[in-house]
């Protein structure tokens, strides 16, 4: 019985989900903006996310020039779908609205080659890619088990040899990518101006100016300070309330 209320529960989630989803879309289409963006937040804030969601809050907030919310709803749409072209062209649009032109530094080496595999796909989906592929296996291994010639053995088995090897990159992309995200602690500027500074203290003086969209990445945490880094390896002090983690 309580199988069923969760399921029914579950039901009720989604549907209500699907229903502001849409409803939003609806704001949206209409030009009500504000509107639109109180469904789509609804949505999150119960625990629910998407790809969609968030390029959908993106479009909201670019339509509005709100730059940090924009490039932020962008990036975790990404995040979710990195292989979107849609979602990477107006993410570009976006970051071209910020004041801050930082220099990005290239980085190389077989890490980078890593990375650049790994990132194909959100975490979570390589871990669905290898769920998948487990089935598989498993149907291959049922042929090679009903098989009645040494043929059709050798195939069944060779194939449940390359769909192992399958699961293996999957697990492995899987946890490199979540490891990364993690280690890497992206984040957006928030704030209109955000000062950063050398010291984490509040009379320590400036050493250069963020502005709204900028992306950082946190080093360390200390009180309501985080030491970040930008993409020009450039680092620095900045207060906690001034950006937004990309978590």
């Amino acid at each position: 019985m309580k199988n069923i209320f969760y399921l029914l529960f579950l039901f009720a989630q989604l549907s209500w989900a699907q229903n502001a989803f849409e409803l939003g879309n609806q704001y949206y289409s209409k030009g009500k903006y504000d509107l639109a963006i109180q469904n789509y937040e609804s949505i999150i804030a119960s625990g629910k996310e998407s790809a969609e969601v968030y390029f959908n809050l993106g479009n909201c907030y670019y339509k509005l020039h709100k730059v940090g919310p924009a490039v932020y709803n962008y990036e975790k749409a990404l995040l979710l779908n990195p292989s979107d072209q849609e979602i990477k062209t107006n993410l570009d649009f976006a970051r071209k609205m910020a004041i801050d032109d930082i220099k990005i530094i290239p980085k190389v080496g077989f890490h980078k080659l890593i990375q650049d595999f790994t990132s194909t796909y959100y975490y979570d989906t390589w871990a669905w890619i290898a769920v998948a592929l487990a089935l598989v296996f498993f149907l291959f291994f049922l042929g090679y088990y009903f098989s009645g010639t040494t043929l059709k053995k050798r195939i069944f088995f060779t194939g449940m040899f390359v769909i192992l090897l399958g699961i293996t990159l999957s697990v492995s992309a899987g946890i490199f990518e979540r490891n990364r995200l993690e280690n890497e602690k992206p984040a957006i500027v928030f704030a209109e101006t955000a000062p950063v500074k050398s010291e984490p203290k509040t009379a320590s003086p400036d050493s250069f100016i963020l502005h709204e969209g900028t992306k950082v990445y946190i080093l360390e945490s200390i009180a309501n300070w985080k030491k970040i880094e930008l993409t020009d390896e450039t680092t620095g002090w900045i207060e906690s309330s001034a950006i937004k983690e990309l978590k």
